[in-house]
């Protein structure tokens, strides 16, 4: 069974890029029958805060993106405790006692040399009298993975193909703090192998993590997953945009984007198929392929989005939307606002113009007879959904009047505003008695 994991860091909200890597784990997971997992990798115990996490699960559950089990890492620690100690037998983990200060120099001595600023293993050669000066000095070390040098790093990519690293030219990774605490690498491996972990679909800055972290499930004796790196995200003007750090649902929200409109974008976008407007995401879900992924930096446009909304919202039925509008709202009422609204928050200002209280606008002078002669012929008028087109044709007839003549003075009488949605559906909304006084009121 396909087995795909979402692992976020409960240390600030998720934004459009972890929202995305979220949602494709998630199709795959649907696509395949498989199973979708939350994992939060709380290891840092002074950033991580339950109001995160708590902020996480309310926007995966706003989209729509549920998971079968939530998992805690600060709930595994003595599992990881009992891989750490089987490495550390096997030789594959080793103590280290340089200081972040002593790294970074050596690191710009390796540069200035034109040399790849790679952990030289400096530690490996320390004595146990030289282990025993650098304690007695207060040190304590902080761990990192060996790795195999003799054993060359590839995969193929479900998106980037054929992968191939040198072990020689990485850095064994540090996997633990010297104050014990756990870091991002091996943890991830240990949970992805007790987990049972199939696919892993994350962004492309994560290639160089995954080089080590194969050698990681090797040494577990474990068969790593299938690996997806997709592209970053890159702002509408074409280079990474720091924005993109900070737009998080919540955003989205109060913007008044549709959960499923940010479904439809990042589902296909950095893909080959087109991002078009969808009311659910099967249709999505049923055609998700990796095939289809590109390795251009994918553009994500609010514009685009916003656009995408409008699209959207012209597709729901009144079922999808019935508990966010207003109380009295019923299905006609729907039917008749939605070709104008651009976000759902409209429905509100448009239902207004329907139930009142309404000040109709004072009218141009050459126009207050003309509305007059509509209050009477309006009130002979019978009320059926006809009412409009019966309206307008006897006022033609009896005016001369057409086109924007004719229309513009009764909608701005009867809405008070010049444009908006269909007439011949509003107006038995308002209902033909408050129509005939509004055109009175108008005069």
């Amino acid at each position: 069974m396909t087995v795909t994991r979402f692992a976020p860091s409960p240390t600030g909200h998720l934004h459009v890029g972890n929202i995305r890597a979220a949602l494709h784990n998630w199709m795959w997971a649907q696509k395949t029958g498989g199973r979708f997992l939350l994992r939060l990798d709380d290891t840092d115990a002074e950033r991580s805060r339950e109001e995160y996490a708590e902020s996480i699960r309310a926007d995966l559950a706003w989209l729509g993106l549920r998971y079968d089990e939530e998992v805690r890492q600060s709930d595994r620690f003595a599992l990881y405790e009992a891989r750490f100690e089987t490495l550390r037998a096997a030789g594959r983990v080793y103590p280290c006692y340089e200081t972040s200060e002593e790294l970074d120099l050596r690191r710009k001595v390796l540069l200035g040399r034109g040399l790849p600023p790679v952990y030289e293993r400096t530690a490996l050669s320390l004595t146990a009298d030289d282990i025993a000066a650098l304690e007695a000095e207060g040190r304590r070390p902080h761990w990192r993975f060996k790795l195999d040098h003799d054993a060359p790093i590839a995969w193929t990519d479900l998106i980037r193909g054929d992968q191939h690293f040198d072990p020689k030219l990485l850095s064994d990774p540090v996997i633990r703090r010297a104050d014990g605490s756990w870091l991002y690498m091996l943890p991830s491996v240990i949970d992805d192998v007790d987990m049972g972990i199939t696919h892993v679909v994350r962004g492309e800055d994560h290639v160089s993590n995954t080089a080590t972290q194969l050698q990681m499930f090797v040494a577990l004796g474990a068969s790593p997953p299938q690996f997806a790196h997709e592209a970053l995200l890159t702002g509408a003007e074409g280079k990474l945009s720091k924005r993109l750090g900070s737009l998080g649902v919540s955003a989205f929200r109060e913007a008044g984007m549709e959960p499923i409109t940010l479904i439809a974008l990042l589902a296909r976008l950095g893909t080959s198929d087109p991002v078009e407007p969808v009311a659910d995401p099967c249709t999505l879900i049923e055609s998700f392929d990796f095939a289809r992924f590109g390795r251009a930096p994918a553009r994500f446009d609010e514009a685009e989005l916003a656009a995408l909304n409008q699209k959207v919202l012209h597709l729901l039925d009144f079922a999808a939307v019935r508990d966010r509008l207003p109380e009295s709202m019923g299905e006609a009422g729907w039917l008749a606002i939605r070709p104008n609204l651009e976000t759902l928050t409209q429905a509100d200002d448009w239902w207004r113009i329907v139930t009142g209280p309404f000040a109709p606008p004072v009218p141009e002078a050459e126009d207050r007879m003309f509305l007059v002669e509509a209050a009477d012929a309006l009130a002979a008028i019978p009320e059926d959904d006809s009412i409009w087109r019966n309206l307008t044709e006897a006022l033609k007839a009896s005016s001369g009047r057409k086109g924007k003549a004719l229309f513009l003075p009764l909608r701005r009488a009867l809405t008070g505003m010049d444009h908006g949605p269909d007439m011949a559906a509003l107006l038995p909304l308002i209902g033909r008695d408050e129509a005939v006084r509004r055109l009175k009121a108008s005069v």
